[in-house]
């Protein structure tokens, strides 16, 4: 007696290797959609062109925009991953590395706006709308990359607190709290808009460099484990 299933095996793994290489590619179309136009301008539409299918092809890939969204950020997180971890070669004192580090993601999220736009744009969800809007392989997917982000600044955290250098209750909710707040400073630094008051009710519009938002950012950073 003789069996098909080796056959059957191939046909279906041929299958998931196509299915995996138009995900990839519809992912690469919305990164660089993201990178050329900004992720508000990037529509379902413009991604199908991108990669020469129809929009019905790209909703039997993924939930929806929010899904796509999620994992081009995981792309972004990955590279932040890698340029935090080179921030750290060569420095040992935990002042040294949590400085370079936020420094580091400074110069990431300038240099790739996009980036910003996309995790804010997640992080206005609550947990209970992702979870309906983004299957849970994606979501996976995206946990590992922000964590992935996340445990180098709870390492910096944690030693710091092994030396004696820092004074921090709980490192991991210290880095979540740096990642989401740096977010929204990154903001401030593309813009690049500084508003003071020059007198009593009178506004007055300044201007502030990238080089001032991350320096405060890394002297904010220092503060807060003491």
């Amino acid at each position: 007696m003789t069996t098909r299933a080796p056959e059957t095996d191939g046909r279906r793994s041929a299958a998931a290797a196509r299915r995996r290489a138009r995900e990839a590619e519809i992912i690469a179309a919305t990164r660089q959609l993201f990178d050329e136009r900004g992720v508000r301008d990037a529509q379902i539409e413009d991604i199908a062109r991108a990669v020469g299918i129809n929009r019905a092809i790209v909703y039997r890939h993924f939930t929806g925009k929010e899904e796509i969204f999620a994992l081009t950020l995981v792309g972004y997180l990955d590279e932040l991953r890698e340029q935090l971890a080179a921030a750290q070669e060569g420095r040992t004192e935990p002042r040294d590395r949590l400085s370079a580090a936020v420094g580091a993601f400074v110069e990431y999220g300038v240099a790739h706006p996009a980036f910003t736009d996309c995790a804010l744009a997640l992080m206005r969800r609550n947990w209970t709308e992702l979870l309906d809007e983004i299957s849970e392989s994606a979501l996976l997917r995206l946990g590992r990359a922000i964590t992935g982000c996340l445990s180098i600044l709870v390492t910096i955290l944690e030693d710091g607190n092994a030396s004696g250098d820092f004074a921090v209750a709980d490192p991991s909710l210290l880095a979540n709290t740096l990642y989401a707040s740096g977010l929204g400073t990154l903001q401030l630094a593309r813009v690049g808009i500084l508003v003071t008051e020059a007198a009593p009710g009178v506004p007055r519009v300044g201007e502030v460099s990238v080089e001032q938002v991350r320096d405060h950012l890394v002297t904010a950073a220092l503060a807060v484990t003491r």
